[in-house]
């Protein structure tokens, strides 16, 4: 593959640990078997694979790969599409579906692997189910003696940056096991350190920190290139809206799947953008530009929504949390005949409403509902996400 030139150097864990660590590699991947959890987005800066690079600077050691939500090959929709185990055809090794027959692995997934190395793109919000993968592995490897290596990425949506109430423990699934808050701002290597002590995991743990990045930045700060984790997360900018835009996936509002532009794009049959827009008003940091648009799939397929597209104009003012809480309830007042939750099931919980999982609390939902002022809410959670900011600062390495 032909080298792809950058104007400034960025190396995440993967290129480090190929770049440094393949001469003198060190005792936990020294002539150890190994397996590696990733996806199609697990690659170094010059986009080659992840499982070949291992395959080929570590050769005989590789004996398994692992794959989180949306399958080995990101291809798999939406929440509750499971993906099936596969044989790589090049490698001949088992590639085992964690968001299948199980999510988490079982003994006979690990009797062959000394070392799991982890390298997935998180996208820095809390309901993105990779983390709790990583998690389960953890707590696999601690149960069956095993070493898990995070091969550290950046958090797309920054560092610095934290947003929404933290997770309340009654509303624990796999969109939320820990008391984080909606927009967390560690990256995926400080969060695997801050899971393992303050949920008491204690699994032998080893980190591979990026060289370049810094905490202020976000991704299209850095030299590489944005290859989409989940066949919804195309892009930065659908990112940059997620934390925000992911609640409507427990509404009948379509959140843009079905588009080419998830998460950006909303809207329903029902709503009058303008009428809306009037009432939502002026938001710091976002401009609301009316559309319309038809999804290929999901919710109201093949008829037409009106709604509107969120256009971060500054990154640095924009919450996206707080701003998708006030579209919702602006929503609920306008048309409270045509709105309506989404039940369960959502993410295997049969019981609870999708959206107290989503938003980790059944209180702002019912708060919402009777049209309490968003600011004063985030008044009321902000002491629990400033205590998790304080917490977590302790596993900050940038």
């Amino acid at each position: 593959m032909s080298q792809i030139m950058h104007s400034k150097k960025i190396e995440t864990g993967i290129d480090v640990l190929i770049n440094t660590l393949v001469d003198s590699p060190p005792s936990w991947l020294a002539k150890k078997r190994l397996g590696i959890l990733l996806n199609p987005a697990s690659v170094n800066s010059q986009l080659e694979s992840t499982a070949d690079l291992i395959h080929k600077n570590f050769p005989g050691q590789l004996k398994a790969l692992f794959t989180p939500q949306h399958g080995y090959h990101a291809a798999k929709q939406d929440n509750m599409i499971e993906s099936d185990d596969l044989i790589h055809r090049h490698f001949n090794i088992p590639i085992y579906s964690l968001y299948g027959r199980t999510r988490f692995p079982l003994p006979h997934m690990l009797e062959n692997i000394d070392t799991l190395l982890v390298d997935i793109q998180d996208v820095g919000t809390r309901v993105y189910t990779f983390i709790y993968t990583l998690s389960y592995c953890m707590e696999a490897a601690k149960k069956h003696g095993k070493t898990i290596v995070v091969l550290d990425r950046p958090n797309p949506v920054s560092g610095t940056q934290i947003e929404g109430n933290c997770l309340e423990s009654s509303y624990s699934s796999f969109v939320g096991r820990y008391t984080i808050p909606m927009r967390h701002g560690l990256t995926i290597a400080e969060l695997a350190l801050y899971i393992n002590a303050t949920a008491n995991i204690q699994c032998e743990l080893e980190v591979i920190p990026m060289n370049g990045w810094q905490r202020n930045m976000y991704y299209d700060d850095t030299d590489l290139y944005w290859l989409a984790p989940s066949p919804n997360m195309p892009t930065v900018s659908t990112a940059m809206v997620y934390p925000g835009q992911v609640m409507f996936e427990g509404t009948n509002i379509s959140e843009g799947r079905g588009t080419t532009q998830p998460f950006e794009i909303m809207g329903a049959p029902f709503i009058d953008s303008d009428t809306l827009l009037k009432d939502i008003g002026n938001i710091p940091g976002v401009y609301f530009r009316p559309l319309c648009f038809e999804p290929t799939f999901n919710k109201w397929q093949g008829e037409l929504c009106n709604g509107f597209q969120i256009h971060v104009i500054d990154r640095n003012q924009y919450n996206s949390y707080t701003t998708s809480l006030k579209i919702l309830q602006a929503i609920i007042r306008q048309y409270p005949k045509d709105f309506q939750w989404k039940l369960p099931p959502y993410e295997y919980e049969f019981e609870k409403m999708p959206i107290d999982l989503i938003l980790g609390s059944q209180n702002i939902r019912k708060e919402i509902e009777k049209g309490s002022n968003i600011d004063d809410l985030q008044d009321l959670w902000q002491a629990g996400t400033d205590a998790f900011e304080q917490k977590s600062s302790l596993f900050y390495m940038y």
